[in-house]
């Protein structure tokens, strides 16, 4: 086949971790910049580890970071169906042809017998391999097996001789004869294993190239076996290297129990451009060369070589890719942001989600500056929620209000009755009034300020007085700065 065509096969267990984002993405630009396809294939023979909803999630984020692709269980294709649960047939049409030929056999050692041998070659000081029958059992063997009630699975002869992986970023692999032993392709409930299933998969939907994380490169021995077993091509192979924490250690779910993200959608809510993360995540393990790293993803197309892919395994530095955000929030156009922000509000509940394109806009301008959306909405937030959900940050109150003789809550006392005669409501209007005001007093423009926010927005950090005021508008400034008043009493 002469078209290149490279596939993305998760399982539907949760969102899509940023390793198995990367490898799409690298997928991904591999087809593109080869003119191939790329195919998304769901693997969801494992019942007990499927989450409902999942491959919904893992699609909507593989396209949120901007993945898009020829054939899936969403687009179809002329080589599906696309989830590994509807291609039962040819699975047990392999697994026939296997039996058939001997290079399979029935297996019905229960996991007791199975724990025991494992203990008999720790005892030995041996690796445990599966102790292949001199006369592998018969298909009527298997039947009784069954109705005694043990389960029957089967199992693949491998190779006497040892396997070389030659592999497009690893060069010449070897793995000695004795690194795979026979091993199961066929479950005790009918369904594939991984490495049968995946292999059955491969060579039915004509997949040309294989790039997959390195953890997998020691099931590659046993894929090219049952390759050339059932007598299908060998794909080319390329396996990543691993993405790990600025420490070393693997990305995972400690990681998320400590406030990091760790899969896509956590990035998503945390409030970073795709755009960013992408460009990000693509140079954990590649570089176009010539020191660049700031990139769109046809630019990351345009330079894409398996060539510069790094043999070692790349380090998920989070400072990095914060720096990188802020670059690309300051750098992207209004319209842009004012999507992404959107998405942000919406996946976080933000009273934010419900504002008009060109007010949101106008937030994220007062807000200009930011790393995340986090930090707008941390900034902003208080502004569009209800009256009820200001809380009074007491370091504030006590350095702004309550501070030099309570001279914060004369000054609000003050400004309240000002306030409610100007006109016009406009950014502009408000902080000539200001500044008006604070000559008057001849007080620092912050001094009158200060006091402004925390009574408005509970705390001494808000965008511009004049955007955080306009933002609110007459009514609910003029609210919530007798609200405030209102507590005088109480914190006396």
């Amino acid at each position: 086949m002469s078209t290149i065509r490279a596939r993305f096969a998760p399982s539907p267990t949760g969102h899509l971790h940023v390793g198995g984002a990367r490898t799409a993405l690298f997928n991904w630009l591999f087809s593109r910049q080869s003119g191939g396809r790329l195919v998304i294939r769901v693997e969801d023979t494992d019942v007990k580890r499927n989450v409902s909803g999942a491959e919904t999630k893992l699609l909507e984020d593989l396209r949120w970071l901007g993945i898009e692709w020829d054939e899936g269980p969403d687009v179809g294709g002329e080589y599906g169906p696309y989830r590994q649960s509807e291609r039962r047939a040819g699975y047990d049409a392999a697994r026939d042809r296997l039996l058939a030929s001997g290079d399979a056999y029935p297996a019905f050692d229960t996991a007791e017998e199975l724990d025991e041998l494992r203990r008999q070659a720790v005892a030995r000081n041996e690796t445990f391999h599966y102790p292949r029958p001199g006369s592998p059992p018969t298909a009527a063997d298997a039947e009784r097996a069954r109705a005694q009630g043990r389960p029957v699975v089967v199992r693949f002869k491998a190779p006497a001789a040892g396997v070389t992986v030659r592999d497009r970023i690893l060069g010449a692999v070897e793995f000695p004869a004795d690194q795979v032993d026979d091993f199961v392709i066929v479950k005790s409930d009918g369904w594939p294993t991984y490495h049968f299933a995946v292999v059955v998969d491969d060579a039915a939907m004509g997949i040309t190239h294989v790039l997959r994380a390195q953890e997998h490169l020691m099931n590659t021995p046993k894929h090219l076996a049952l390759q050339s077993a059932l007598g299908y091509a060998h794909p080319t192979y390329a396996h990543l290297p691993l993405v790990l924490n600025i420490d070393g250690t693997k990305m995972s779910k400690r990681d998320r129990d400590r406030g990091l993200e760790v899969d896509v959608h956590d990035f998503r809510v945390s409030g970073y451009l795709p755009e960013a993360l992408a460009n990000f995540i693509a140079l954990i393990g590649w570089s176009p060369g010539e020191d660049r790293e700031k990139m769109t993803l046809e630019e990351m197309v345009a330079s894409f070589t398996l060539d510069r892919i790094t043999k070692t395994a790349g380090r998920f530095d989070r400072e990095k890719l914060l720096a990188m955000n802020t670059d690309w929030a300051a750098q992207s156009a209004r319209g842009r942001l004012v999507r992404a922000f959107k998405d942000f509000a919406r996946l976080n509940g933000s009273p934010m989600a419900a504002l008009d394109d060109d007010t949101t806009g106008r937030v994220l301008e007062a807000c200009r500056g930011f790393r995340t959306f986090r930090d707008v909405e941390a900034k902003a937030g208080v502004l569009f929620a209800e009256n009820e959900r200001v809380i009074y940050d007491e370091t504030a109150v006590r350095k702004f209000l309550e501070g030099d003789g309570g001279r914060g809550w004369k000054t609000l006392e003050q400004l309240v009755v000002e306030l409610e005669a100007l006109v016009p409501w406009t950014k502009e209007s408000i902080e000539t009034w200001l500044g008006a005001y604070c000559e008057r007093r001849a007080i620092k423009l912050g001094d009158a300020a200060q006091p402004l926010r925390v009574a408005v927005a509970g705390r001494a950090v808000s965008p511009s007085i004049g955007d955080t005021l306009v933002f609110l508008g007459r009514s609910k400034t003029l609210s919530r700065i007798r609200n405030c008043l209102s507590t005088k009493g109480a914190e006396a």
